[in-house]
Order: structure tokens, then sequence, then C-alpha cells
């Protein structure tokens, strides 16, 4: 169990860090990471890896990101959740109607300012840690592509819906704007992530890395010796010698190579894949 790839489904209440350490202890592993930090507060799909395997997080394919969560409508809250609740609006029910156009509304690029109570880091520290000691500081606006945003469940004052996201969106802050579209306040008081990508929730399976590298094949044409051993590469042995990155597989073996200017770097060597 050396190098691993799966996906795990992390409880609410805990952080991905202790999660993972709960992760390492399970299968007894020293060497794990996961890819793509939830809240305490968030429940749902975690990317675990293990080994080698933990450098392949930035190339996997991964960019649209599917949640599901409940808002309060006319709850104001600094964390745009449920943990530290301020007041309470008593509001009127919401035609159906008006909540699917609210909702229909959000389709596409949108710009906002992300939680204060975030792992964002200002100056090296990170934002959660600076609002919970009361430093005044200020986030830079982000721009998220909403590909899809529905809603599934109305009971007043909790509105229940499902959006899939571009990679780094906050959905506590797509609660609060979908509540000040109505005019009030908003705070999550559930939130799961589905999906990341292709990645969903399936009992920790192994998965075949292969299988969700967003990255092309290329073909080394001279000796394969050469890459398993770690030689310097030419661009021209390769089928494809245009600049990029690129995945090798030999055998039971993965190497990622970046081609620039006709010169070869090594991102990833002797990767074993089983």
């Amino acid at each position: 169990m050396q190098n691993r790839l799966f996906v795990a489904c992390k409880p609410q209440g805990i952080s991905s860090n202790r999660f993972l350490g709960q992760i390492k202890r399970k299968y007894g592993v020293k060497k794990a990471g996961f890819s793509g930090t939830l809240d305490p507060f968030a429940q749902g799909v975690l990317i675990i890896a293990f080994g080698q395997f933990t450098k392949l997080f930035r190339f996997l394919n991964k960019k649209k990101k599917s949640y599901k969560a409940t808002l309060w409508l006319g709850a104001s809250s600094p964390t745009l959740d449920s943990e530290k609740i301020e007041c309470i609006q008593e509001i009127l029910p919401f035609a159906q109607d008006s909540l699917d156009i609210i909702a229909k509304s959000l389709q596409g690029e949108i710009t906002y300012l992300p939680p204060k109570y975030c792992a964002k880091k200002v100056d090296g520290t990170r934002a959660y840690k600076l609002a919970r000691n009361d430093v005044d500081f200020a986030l830079q606006k982000i721009t998220s592509t909403i590909f899809d945003c529905k809603i599934l469940h109305y009971m007043h004052p909790f509105l229940t819906f499902e959006i899939t996201i571009s990679e780094g969106g906050y959905i506590r802050s797509i609660g609060q704007i979908i509540a000040q579209k109505f005019g009030f306040d908003g705070a999550l008081t559930y939130l799961e992530r589905l999906s990341e990508g292709n990645f969903v929730y399936e009992d920790e399976k192994p998965l075949n890395p292969l299988d969700f590298l967003e990255i092309k094949d290329n073909v080394y044409k001279a000796d394969m010796q050469d890459i398993k051993l770690g030689r310097k590469l030419n661009a021209q042995d390769f089928t494809c010698s245009e600049d990029g990155f690129y995945k090798i597989v030999s055998h039971d073996e993965l190497a990622i190579v970046q081609i620039e200017d006709f010169s070869v770097q090594y991102i990833l060597n002797k990767v074993k894949l089983c």
C-alpha cells in the first residue's frame, strides 16, 4: 500500500488535517496527503494519496466541484455558517418561481469576496486565524465560474441547493449572495462536497491515477533506460516536442516531463503505479 489514490468522505466537525491523521492510522502509513481542504463545518469528498502519489495532486483533473448546501435565510453570521449566528430575521416565505430564477441567475462567471473565516493566507497567516483574533484585514475578490445551480428543497426559511463551481470557489460566500438576492443575510447550516471532477466517494476504493491525470501522453523514441535512470533527455527524441507537460508510462512506472523551448525537465520520475 505504498502508493495509493482514493476518495475518502470527511465527516462534519473535524479539520481535514485531523481527518488525514485518522486515515494514516487506519491504513498504517506515514506519508499521505489530501487535495482540496474542507472546513471543519463541511463534509464529503476528500481526495487522499499515499506515498509517491501525493506528488500528483497538481496534475489531477478536478476543476469542477459539486456541492450540496442548506442555507438559512435571514440568519446573520460572520463565519457565513451556523457556527456564530448573531441575529435571525423573521421573513415571509418566497415563491418557488423566484427561487428558481435566482438560482439560474448565478450561472456563469461571478466575482465576490471569500469569507473572512477561510484558509486563504494574508501575509503568511490563515485568514480564519486573523478573524478569530479580531485582526482587521481585507481579502481580494476572486472570480469563479458557476456551471450549474439548482434548488433541491425549500422548507422556509431553509433552502437546499446543489451547485457545480470551478476550483477554488467558496460556497459559504455563494450562499450569502443567494440570500442577498432575496434582500436578507443568510448562513449555511449544512455543506457537503459531492465530487471533484470525476472523483466521487466509493468506499475508499483504490483509483488508477492515469484515469485522472490532466496531462497528454507522449512517447520517448530513444532508450527508455534514459528515463528510468534519470538521464538528460532531448526534446527531439519525443514524438511530440511542443511545449507542455507530458506523461510517459513504461511498464509499471510513470514519469512526467516538461518540454519548454526544446529543453526537457523532469517533473516526476520513477513513480510506481502498482
